[in-house]
C-alpha cells in the first residue's frame, strides 16, 4: 500500500533572517534523515521524496462563477506550511506510522500520512 507523507514546517522558519542558512542542528537532522531514507531504499519501501518551493511562489487554480482563475501566492497567513512530501510503499498503515514516527523523531516537525488511492487501496 502506498502512502503520501506530508511534512510541515513553521511558516516563520521560511521567512526568518536565517532561513537560507541551516543551523548545525538542522544539518545533523537532515544527515540522520538521509541515513534513514537509505534504509527505506534498501527495504524497497521508499518511492520518492521532494522539497517544495516557498509558499509565495504558489499558484492556485480555482473554478469560480466567472470561470477558472489562477492566482498567485497563499490566500491566508499560515502558521505552518507544507515543506516537502515523500511517497512510501509498505504493507500497512501501522508500518507507515512506524516509519513516520522515526522521521518526526529525527526531523522534529509534524507530518501527515495519507493513503494513496491505488489498486490496493481497499486491501
Amino acid at each position: 500500500m502506498k502512502f503520501l507523507l506530508l511534512s510541515y514546517t513553521p511558516a516563520d522558519s521560511w521567512d526568518g533572517e536565517t532561513a537560507d542558512v541551516p543551523s548545525e542542528e538542522a544539518l545533523a537532522a537532515f544527515a540522520a534523515y538521509q541515513e534513514f531514507e537509505k534504509e527505506l531504499r534498501e527495504t524497497g519501501e521508499f518511492v520518492t521524496s521532494e522539497g517544495l518551493g516557498h509558499p509565495v511562489v504558489t499558484t492556485t487554480v480555482r473554478k469560480t462563477a466567472a470561470g477558472v482563475v489562477a492566482t498567485d501566492g497563499p490566500f491566508a497567513e499560515l502558521k505552518e506550511v507544507l515543506a516537502s512530501f515523500a511517497v512510501i510503499d509498505c504493507v500497512s498503515l501501522e508500518r507507515a506510522t512506524d516509519i513516520v514516527t522515526r522521521m518526526v523523531g529525527v526531523l522534529g516537525e509534524p507530518m501527515e500520512i495519507r493513503p494513496i488511492m491505488g489498486d490496493d487501496f481497499a486491501s
